[in-house]
């Protein structure tokens, strides 16, 4: 089998897959006929209440992690799994009636965005830290960045179909096609073999969030992680607010275009995954080189005078963000002990989306006052600066020299530089 699908040999694995990626198709068509009914339909264009409903959708992951993290530790993740994919499906149902009657109002959509950001926050947890009980180890960061695949060719997919979906049955029927496809996850889930499944040990008693915390905070190497990722998280990912600002207000588009500009972005992300899914042992160096791209690819988005350049800029910042966030995740996964996983990956995801409910009402209020354009570039300067500071920090406190090799093809080098007094043993190499 190709290294780039050899987690597809286990049979769990390919059925939870399978499962996943319709379920991804209709996750994206129901994020963008969401975004559409409240863009279009229930305000006059309205950048706030997009930011809005999208902070909502992601205000749990930062309030609910340590309790969704310890959940994840506590029971069996297939059964956590089946319980929120139901209960995603019922809340999507609900919308969708509500838009078939016509009878939505904005504050029911508010209501339902919160209510699934509540169960997207117990789910994630468990979902990113089972991918290691259907695979052995050596095949974890391969299943991963499969994982990512599935994800991005979901976003490949949705929005693309689901534009031609509003624009030729409306939103009520997009939101609908959404609710069907939960139906593909939950029977999978229910068709894994459990005996081939590598459980991890479930914690008990009191005190299990702490020790997460406890975990993380002395792991200097995961909080760099954790840190890039919460500055890419708040105030680069917000394409769901900035794509659609750009595609209604800036170049005047309607919702044919607008699911393009989703598509156009996940060829570059699903290029990623699938080059990640090649790699072995994920590196700081990829992390590090993936973000400065990001940060170049989406300065050029922001300043596009065209529509059809502002598409063709959105695929390099769609490779160059899922590389990051592909290394980043397996970084974590890889690094951590079985033990305390759920907790560690649910403080990861808080780390990472709970950042959207900072970033995306102030996403939306700088498209009010300045414009489209600029809810793009503040991107690229806020994780610009951080990258300059991780790089320093890196050379001061981790004792090690950062190079940086433009001949041929670029390269960023992090190396450990010996310790020049009485220890005889080198310094530890901080990051790879």
């Amino acid at each position: 089998m190709s290294p780039t699908f050899t987690s597809f040999s286990e049979r769990n694995y390919r059925i939870f897959y399978a499962g996943s990626f319709v379920s991804n198709v209709g996750t994206w068509m129901g994020r963008v006929a969401q975004d559409w009914l409240v863009l279009t339909e229930l305000t006059d264009h309205s950048s706030q209440a997009l930011g809005i409903v999208t902070g909502l959708q992601f205000l749990p992951f930062l309030l609910l992690a340590p309790w969704a993290g310890a959940i994840a530790d506590r029971f069996h993740r297939r059964r956590i799994l089946l319980v929120t994919q139901s209960l995603l499906l019922v809340t999507s149902l609900v919308l969708a009636a509500l838009v078939l009657l016509d009878v939505a109002t904005l504050w029911q959509v508010y209501a339902i965005a919160l209510a699934q950001g509540v169960v997207t926050a117990i789910d994630n947890p468990a979902r990113q830290s089972f991918v290691s009980e259907m695979v052995p180890r050596d095949k974890l960061a391969n299943a991963v960045a499969l994982n990512s695949a599935s994800f991005n060719a979901g976003r490949l997919i949705g929005p693309g179909v689901a534009g031609l979906m509003i624009a030729g049955y409306g939103t009520g029927w997009t939101l609908l096609v959404n609710v069907g496809t939960f139906v593909f996850v939950i029977v999978a889930l229910a068709l894994l073999r459990t005996a081939d499944l590598i459980p991890a040990p479930l914690t008990r008693g009191k005190g299990a969030i702490r020790e997460g915390v406890r975990y993380v905070r002395n792991r200097p190497d995961i909080q760099v992680v954790m840190l890039l990722v919460f500055v890419l998280g708040t105030f680069g990912m917000n394409f769901q607010v900035t794509t659609a600002l750009m595609a209604t207000q800036e170049f005047g588009k309607g919702p044919t275009e607008y699911g393009v500009l989703g598509s156009i972005m996940a060829i570059g992300s699903l290029t990623a995954a699938l080059l990640s899914a090649r790699r072995g042992e994920p590196r700081l160096r990829v992390l590090l080189l993936s973000l400065a791209g990001f940060t170049l690819s989406t300065a050029a988005a922001a300043l596009a005078p065209t529509y059809a350049l502002f598409a063709v800029a959105l695929v390099p910042t769609g490779l160059s963000a899922l590389t990051a966030l592909t290394t980043a995740n397996a970084m974590v996964q890889l690094r951590t002990d079985p033990l305390v996983r759920g907790r560690v990956m649910a403080l990861y995801m808080a780390i990472f989306m709970g950042g959207t409910p900072i970033g995306a009402p102030i996403i939306g209020w700088i498209g009010e006052v300045w414009g489209a354009r600029w809810t793009i570039a503040i991107g690229p300067i806020a994780i610009g600066i951080t990258l300059v500071g991780v790089m320093w920090w890196i050379a001061r406190q981790q004792n090690v020299r950062v190079s940086y090799e433009s001949q041929r093809s670029p390269r960023i080098t992090i190396e450990a530089v010996p310790v020049r007094d009485t220890v005889t043993e080198p310094a530890p190499e901080a990051a790879r």
